[in-house]
């Protein structure tokens, strides 16, 4: 009884349908680190490659439409894995009904908020501003976690939480001795404003994301298929709106959709569609707090790896963060008896009590 109760501690696979964390298994939490590295590996290369795909300083491709094809990309590779899934005897569940098919819209919606009050953040703060600005979603995750799914966290994990916030905004604070020191606290209300906005609306939607994929037992794949057939038809809408604005100047969309694409382009996409599809994997069978985790940990990592390919000098503030962020990591997913040393008798005696009040627990029922 003393082991099950110790092993709740990782609730990861946790339903909003459900009081208490389930025990997982240990190949199960292989799993999620798997996929959280993996996570953490392709967030981090990702502005990297953004970076190689330009040419000459500049993109030779219009940039908006690698979201969209990104988008087609994970509907594509669903697509396939459902039926896939469907060849298999028994079929997995999907659920077809209009008001559970009607929800998937609204995270697409939400995102769509969230990049028009990015824009409108960038009017007020400068870049490196907005940057830590928005580690402010690495805390409104946690707050959204706890208010809208019901999931306890303990003392410790809020502490980490908050620690993570501190170490990625330490990595990404400049020298003291630059003039973008003083950005920070020089930006209009209006600025802060809507940079709390935006890490809301992102916290929101991968809580939300979160909430879609636990509320009912169908499969991944049929999940993911709505999922990205709204997310590639808003991303469309969004390229149609762009060349009405421009009165269709360039031509239509579709025209040149491909146009200046290049190999490292590609690889953009496939770095896009694939970050997606394991976000989602995490969603279904993790959390949004591993989710912040791993692609928290690929800022520092990111900014590391710029020291080999760009011309870019080291900071003691990002040596400093990245300390702070495994000392956060560390602190939420150790156990307790990892993080305090207790006497050996006096974790006897916790044990012994937590025993007997199970006991009167059970003989009270």
């Amino acid at each position: 009884m003393v082991n099950k109760a110790k092993t709740q501690r990782f609730g990861f696979g946790w339903s909003p349908s459900q009081k208490s964390s389930i025990s997982v298994s240990e190949s199960e939490q292989m799993q999620w680190y798997l996929v959280a590295s993996l996570l953490t590996i392709l967030t981090s290369s990702q502005g990297i490659l953004t970076t190689l795909s330009k040419t000459n300083g500049r993109y030779r491709y219009d940039y908006a439409t690698v979201p969209f094809l990104a988008e087609v990309f994970k509907l594509l590779v669903s697509s396939f894995l459902l039926w896939k899934e469907i060849q298999k005897s028994p079929s997995p569940k999907m659920t077809t009904d209009w008001k559970s098919v009607r929800l998937f819209p609204i995270p697409s919606i939400i995102y769509l908020i969230h990049n028009n009050v990015q824009f409108a953040t960038l009017v007020y703060v400068d870049a490196s501003t907005y940057q830590i600005m928005g580690n402010l979603k690495i805390v409104t995750t946690g707050m959204l976690f706890r208010l809208f799914l019901r999931r306890k966290l303990s003392n410790l994990q809020w502490m980490a939480i908050v620690l993570l916030a501190v170490g990625t905004t330490m990595s990404q604070v400049k020298g003291c001795g630059e003039a973008s020191c003083d950005s920070l606290f020089s930006a209009p209300i209006q600025g802060y404003v809507f940079g709390i906005l935006s890490a809301c609306l992102s916290a929101l939607a991968g809580i939300y994301t979160e909430f879609l994929m636990k509320k009912n037992d169908d499969t991944l794949h049929w999940q993911n298929v709505q999922l990205y057939t709204f997310g590639a038809i808003f991303n469309m809408a969004r390229l149609l709106l762009d060349d009405f604005r421009n009165e269709f100047e360039k031509g239509p969309w579709w025209q040149r959709l491909f146009n200046g694409y290049s190999f490292t382009t590609w690889l953009v996409v496939l770095n896009l569609g694939s970050t997606g599809l394991l976000v989602s994997w995490l969603m279904k069978y993790a959390d949004n707090i591993v989710k912040v985790y791993s692609t928290s940990i690929a800022m520092p990592l990111t900014t590391v790896l710029t020291l080999f390919l760009f011309d870019f000098r080291p900071t003691l503030q990002l040596f400093l963060g990245i300390v702070v962020c495994m000392m956060s990591l560390h602190m939420y997913f150790a156990p307790p008896s990892m993080l305090i040393d207790l006497p050996k008798m006096l974790n006897e005696d916790s044990e012994s009590l937590l025993e007997v009040y199970v006991d009167r627990r059970t003989d009270s029922s």
